[in-house]
């Protein structure tokens, strides 16, 4: 008994950190329509709506390429991820906040399991995709939030010009 009391107390503290991980946040798999959730980066796009095509290569020196991408407000983006590396990558878009307290979990919980619309995991020798929709300006991330990889700087950076604009020249305070 003392037994089964230890596992059911484990397992109760492993869900709520869990649930702590990513609190507020979907984690069923993509059975259904993808979860239209409003982000400070955006909102998930549809595929109906894709304007523009970014392939992103990943690769083991912990790298994207490119790593700088300007979109325009409003525009749906169809990333095709890429991972031409022998480990697993992944590409998270977010703000530098959200993705820096995602990769500080992720290095306490390196088997934590997420599944979100602005996100892929890609595993060697395979391609993913994330359809996204910039809805607001910005200067905006992308990373690899695996343990380690964001640490060596597998990072990249979106620039969404706001609507009307196209001189580079926006300012935005965040």
């Amino acid at each position: 008994m003392k037994l089964l009391n230890a596992l059911l107390a484990a397992a109760l503290m492993g869900a709520s950190l869990g649930a702590a991980a990513h609190e507020g946040e979907d984690h069923k798999k993509k059975a259904g329509p993808v979860k239209k959730e409003q982000k400070d980066w955006g909102i998930a796009g549809d595929a109906k709506a894709v304007k523009r095509t970014v392939e992103l290569v990943m690769s083991d020196n912990m790298r994207f390429t490119p790593d700088k991408l300007e979109v325009k407000q409003g525009d749906t983006v169809k990333f095709v991820v890429k991972n031409t590396g022998q480990q697993m990558h992944e590409i998270v878009i977010g703000t530098k906040k959200v993705l820096d307290e995602h990769a500080a979990l992720m290095l306490k919980f390196p088997k934590m399991e997420h599944d979100e619309p602005y996100m892929a995991h890609v595993a060697p020798g395979k391609t993913g995709e994330v359809v996204w929709t910039f809805n607001r300006p910005g200067d905006f991330d992308f990373a690899c939030l695996i343990a380690g990889h964001y640490q060596a700087g597998m990072v990249g950076k979106i620039k969404v010009v706001a609507a009307g604009k196209s001189d580079g020249h926006t300012s935005h305070k965040h």
